[in-house]
């Protein structure tokens, strides 16, 4: 498994061959090569496999590897190991111990969440408008979250390409969407989740009752 750096913060890169025997409990054990280490024991990672939990991280000489934390990194020997570590030679190696999360993703919580009074819309709005004042392509949230829920499941670079961006900075940004439980990724694509749908639903009330008001207004 190479050194690849974090994804994301919160998220740790892991090669597909590995998704399935982490998630079975097959493969516990992952080497990375780094400058300095960039996950701690006993915080849980966002992974493709799912939530991993790392519950020990120490360092290793790649000539003190085991056969048996080769295996239970998914690799055949020792050799194969080594030759797949990345970085600069001179970094340590750590041997990082982990095991997949038994406690649903918290996000997956916050997505099925779709009893949203005006406190809670309004605490949604608050965190979409610094997130808005943050970017350097202005105001952007309201009109990806429309994007996505008039075209489920298409793909990011298409969606990416409908507003004019590249496609690795709109999927990072989707990301943050999805943080605050207000998407879901598909393999291809995303989708509303229930707390995102009762979002717009609620903000797109708003809007038609102050339409309203400034229509009566106007006669």
């Amino acid at each position: 498994m190479s050194g690849s750096p974090l994804a994301y913060p919160g998220a740790v890169l892991i090669e597909k061959r590995l998704h399935e025997p982490i998630r079975s409990g097959v493969v516990t054990v992952m080497f990375r090569r780094w400058r300095r280490c960039q996950v701690s024991a006993g915080n849980v990672y966002r992974t493709a496999a799912g939530r991993v939990v790392v519950d020990a991280v120490d360092v290793v000489a790649p000539s003190r590897i085991t056969g048996a934390d080769a295996r239970a990194a998914g690799y055949r020997t020792i050799a194969d190991v080594r030759a797949d570590l990345r970085g600069d030679p001179a970094d340590p190696v750590y041997r990082l111990r982990i095991r997949l999360a038994a406690d649903p993703d918290p996000r997956t919580e916050l997505a099925n969440d779709a009893d949203l009074d005006a406190t809670a819309v309004a605490t949604v709005a608050a965190r979409l408008a610094r997130l808005d004042r943050a970017s350097p392509i202005g105001a952007w949230t309201h009109r990806t979250l429309r994007l996505i829920e008039a075209n489920p499941e298409v793909r990011a670079p298409d969606l990416a390409a409908t507003e004019g961006r590249e496609t690795a900075p709109f999927k990072i940004d989707v990301r943050k969407l999805k943080n605050l439980g207000l998407t879901l990724s598909f393999p291809v694509g995303y989708r509303l989740s229930p707390r995102g749908a009762a979002y717009l639903a609620a903000v797109s009330e708003v809007d038609e009752v102050s339409q309203g008001v400034s229509g009566s207004r106007v006669r």
